[in-house]
């Protein structure tokens, strides 16, 4: 139960960071601020490191990690590119991704609750990324 627990954490936590870095690199071309952009590639370059440790984890189970939910993903994108193709201002980025901080947030703190039996490094992985999230989301409302 504890490895089958830890293996599924790591799974969502790949999940949820690839979703981050592709959801930052679709609007890191439209940010105009060099505030907002250095805190979105920070956040991103974060988020990479913490891919390359859950990766390396999953190795150790044989397992080879988790792609986001395609429709989640592709009804990510729609909404940024709809979103954007109508306002292409900070204040929209700022609150596309404070949306999807959100949702990372809460989507991660129900599997870290779910899955209980985990091993404390994969609940630490699972920590990490959920306090990237949030302090992104932090950072980001001073544009909202």
């Amino acid at each position: 139960m504890i490895e089958q627990d830890s293996v599924k954490l790591l799974r969502e936590c790949d999940a949820g960071v690839k979703m981050g870095i592709s959801s930052i690199k679709d609007v890191l071309g439209y940010v105009r601020s060099a505030k907002m952009k250095e805190a979105l590639q920070r956040c991103r370059e974060a988020h990479e490191a913490l891919e390359k440790e859950i990766e390396e984890e999953l190795k150790k189970f044989s397992d080879e990690g988790k792609e986001p939910n395609p429709i989640a993903k592709s009804m990510s994108w729609l909404k940024t590119t709809v979103k954007l193709s109508f306002n292409e201002s900070d204040h929209t980025i700022a609150d596309l991704m404070t949306d999807g901080c959100d949702m990372g947030v809460k989507s991660l703190s129900r599997y870290l609750n779910q899955y209980k039996a985990a091993e404390e490094f994969a609940k630490d992985i699972a920590k990490k990324l959920i306090h990237l999230e949030a302090d992104l989301a932090v950072e980001l409302r001073g544009f909202l």
